[in-house]
């Protein structure tokens, strides 16, 4: 965080002098401080970021290959003549600790195509899908397993 700061420093000067460096490390230093103390944030919260990276890389690799299986799955449907669609509404709950996990869920399954987040509460998903096919198996779905795994990741080192 403190490197991150430095650097829109840097980028927001738009030259490099020793003065601009020093006054730059100053002040992503008090802010870096501020920010520790006022807002609980701390560099061990700050490695397990960094720890979860591989994760957050597995997922987005999913979350585009699920996307496009989506979009083949809708395409069918929109080009078949003899395949109607069947929309239906799937309601299932998860085991999550944080609410950043839910959110996260609930976005990846509205970024999904013939899928929309409808509700959330709690730990209880409302999902409307185009076709019950596209609802198969939603609640075991490859993203609940990855969160899962990434609050696992997060309690251990957090």
């Amino acid at each position: 965080m403190l490197c991150l700061l430095f650097l829109v420093w840097l980028i927001l000067n738009g030259r490099i002098t020793a003065e601009i460096c020093i006054l730059g490390v100053l002040i992503s230093g008090a802010l870096f401080f501020f920010i520790c103390r006022f807002m609980d944030y701390s560099l061990k919260k700050e490695w397990m970021l960094f720890r979860l990276i591989p994760l957050f890389l597995q997922y987005f690799r999913v979350l585009i290959k699920e996307i496009v299986k989506a979009n083949m799955c809708v395409l069918r449907l929109i080009t078949s003549p003899e395949l109607q669609p069947e929309p239906t509404m799937v309601y299932f709950d998860t085991k999550f600790n944080t609410e950043l996990a839910k959110v996260i869920l609930a976005n990846s399954i509205t970024l999904t195509p013939g899928t929309i987040t409808v509700l959330v509460e709690e730990n209880h998903f409302c999902v409307h899908c185009l076709d019950k096919e596209l609802a198969e198996g939603m609640e075991e779905s490859v993203f609940v397993q990855l969160l899962e795994k990434m609050e696992k990741e997060e309690l251990r080192w957090g």
